[in-house]
């Protein structure tokens, strides 16, 4: 197991953190709970300093009455904790991001996207960069972790539990604590009951494209009330939606979302996964790996847009990046060998891909025709780009 002195260091995170401080008076970092942004911002503000602000806190929010008279003194840079309980400070954060001379650069901390997002882009605009983060990532534990990673998930406590039992107890802790205290206190107005069954539905749909109706039916509620709970899920960044990709390609295609649940743990505590023999044994094996698979890839490329595509005909293609106007593929396969699909053909020639890498669990990265290679899931650990060749 990789120790935690050597894990808590995240040093593209922190860069990509600095880099957008250089930028912009305000800098909105988002990801799920507990996965490593408090740590984060503390290597930048001493959280005992006076610019450190946990709105969790009883006595931050007392102080935040009166948000204009707390934050407008402060010099440097300034840290704001769960965020999303305090919306209504981005109207704020404009008026101080607007002083000249500047005297004070802002780093948000939030747990949940969508309304949180929008907030700050409609309050924001022009004066605000957004970071996004997960749990660890290839490229920060290392190829050796692999196994650990994709079965624990990249969660710090879940990853570095001292065992198995301990890693199962804390997701399953996690889970019950953002049901039944975190999206309450976000005003979700929805059973936890309720919401731990559609998740555990969600999870048995993770890889495919998503249809409300069963859900629906199995709930006992509306398709609309089963949209809401997946965005809602989705919002939390437990839930991944990659949205479909749609080309002029006289074919029918398909328009739903595909759902993941985007930390492998999380996933395998939520269809009863509690160790690597049950994971390897278990129906959802390969859909496991192509999720984590696909959030590592992301991971590497996070300047690139994403969707999949797939075709009522049969064609599919994982993920569709989008990077300076040109279109890259992504298959996934968990196999020893793999091979040119004829999905691969189709989609390099309907969608005009430039290249497509189709990821394994293999060792060698090597050609598979034109424009097409296999790419060791493994080499994402080390810096480069998933497609060699080409400009950054």
């Amino acid at each position: 197991m990789v120790m935690w002195s050597v894990l808590l260091a995240r040093p593209r995170l922190t860069e990509s953190l600095r880099a957008a401080l250089r930028r912009r008076p305000v800098v909105v970092l988002t990801g799920p709970r507990q996965c490593g942004k408090t740590t984060l911002a503390r290597e930048l503000v001493d959280p005992q300093s006076p610019n450190y602000f946990d709105l969790e806190d009883p006595r931050t929010r007392v102080l935040f009455e009166e948000p204009l008279t707390a934050l407008e003194p402060l010099t440097g840079l300034v840290v704001i904790d769960e965020v999303q309980l305090a919306p209504d400070l981005f109207p704020i954060l404009r008026v101080l991001a607007d002083r000249r001379p500047l005297p004070a650069r802002f780093l948000v901390l939030g747990s949940a996207s969508g309304d949180l997002l929008r907030q700050s882009a409609e309050s924001l605009a022009g004066r605000v960069e957004y970071v996004r983060m997960g749990g660890f990532t290839l490229d920060e534990v290392g190829a050796e972790s692999i196994e650990n990673l994709w079965g624990r998930g990249g969660f710090p406590d879940s990853l570095l539990a001292e065992d198995e039992e301990a890693s199962v107890s804390w997701r399953r802790s996690f889970i019950e604590t953002l049901l039944e205290r975190d999206l309450p206190q976000w005003g979700v107005r929805v059973s936890p009951t309720a919401m731990r069954r559609f998740w555990t539905m969600v999870a048995h749909f993770h890889g495919q494209v998503w249809n409300s109706a069963d859900p629906a039916r199995s709930l006992g509620v509306s398709e609309p009330t089963v949209r809401r709970y997946l965005d809602l899920l989705t919002d939390a960044l437990v839930v991944r939606q990659l949205q479909p990709w749609h080309a002029n390609v006289g074919k029918r295609q398909v328009k739903s979302p595909k759902v993941y649940v985007r930390d492998s743990g999380l996933l395998h505590e939520l269809l009863g996964i509690e160790d690597q023999r049950d994971l390897l044994h278990h129906p959802k094996l390969g859909a496991s790996w192509e999720g984590f698979a696909i959030e590592q890839v992301l991971a590497a490329e996070p300047h690139s847009d994403a969707a999949f595509w797939a075709t009522h005909q049969g064609a599919e293609i994982d993920l569709i990046l989008q990077r300076k106007g040109k279109l890259y593929g992504v298959e996934v396969k968990r196999v020893d060998a793999p091979r040119v699909t004829p999905s691969i053909r189709i989609a390099l020639a309907d969608l005009g891909l430039e290249r497509v890498a189709v990821v394994y669990p293999g060792s060698k990265r090597y050609p598979l025709a034109e424009r097409v290679e296999a790419v060791p899931l493994a080499s994402l650990a080390e810096p480069g780009r998933l497609f060699e060749g080409e400009e950054a």
